[in-house]
């Protein structure tokens, strides 16, 4: 049972990306991680959450995105401009 909700969870890795490319301005269409490009072919969902926090209100935008080997947590943080890796699913 503990598997089966790790695996739904995915593998947590919260590392910088960068996204050169994006649909519409807004979603994303590849993005460069450790130095390899992947070629996003479906975003499966996205959402914005807006969080109150003590340095202020924290907006980002989330998407899961599937590329041809994994499916991805990409997450942008509006205040910074980042984005994040923040899980991925083999």
């Amino acid at each position: 049972m503990a598997a089966l909700a790790a695996q739904r969870a995915g593998t947590r890795i919260h590392e910088l990306v960068a996204v050169p490319s994006k649909q519409n301005g807004f979603f994303p269409k590849a993005f460069v991680w450790r130095g390899q490009r992947h070629d996003v072919r479906s975003v499966e969902s996205c959402r914005t959450e807006v969080r109150r926090g003590w340095r202020g209100a924290v907006e980002r935008h989330l998407f899961k995105v599937r590329t041809a080997g994994a499916t991805y947590e990409l997450t942008q943080d509006l205040a910074r401009d980042t984005w994040h890796l923040e899980r991925m699913w083999e």
